[in-house]
């Protein structure tokens, strides 16, 4: 697949909404998606307290849902759907900060 641990959890983040929300979404474009995602994530989230600071996580969430719509997903805008996307970044960060 071409992507690290990290990426393939942003990976599989997107794939399991677009089957939650039914639409389709080329694989290349999701791959490359889920390589930006991590960066924003990652650029964004560098701080040891972000979690609990309400400027990082909006700065984020911002990133994220300007991200995907330069992608073009999900291809109609859904703000579930992005709610869901930036609680899994999240939880990614904050599971990947424990270890």
């Amino acid at each position: 697949m071409g992507i690290d641990y990290e990426e393939k959890a942003f990976y599989d983040i997107l794939k399991s909404l677009s089957v939650k929300y039914d639409f389709s979404y080329p694989n290349d474009k999701m791959i490359e998606l889920a390589k930006k995602a991590k960066e924003v994530v990652d650029s964004v989230a560098s701080f040891p307290a972000w979690s609990q600071r309400e400027d990082i996580k909006a700065e984020l969430q911002v990133k994220l849902i300007l991200l995907l719509a330069e992608f073009g997903c999900p291809p109609v805008a859904n703000d579930q759907a992005y709610k869901e996307i930036l609680e899994q970044a999240e939880n990614f960060k904050n599971n990947t900060a424990a270890r």
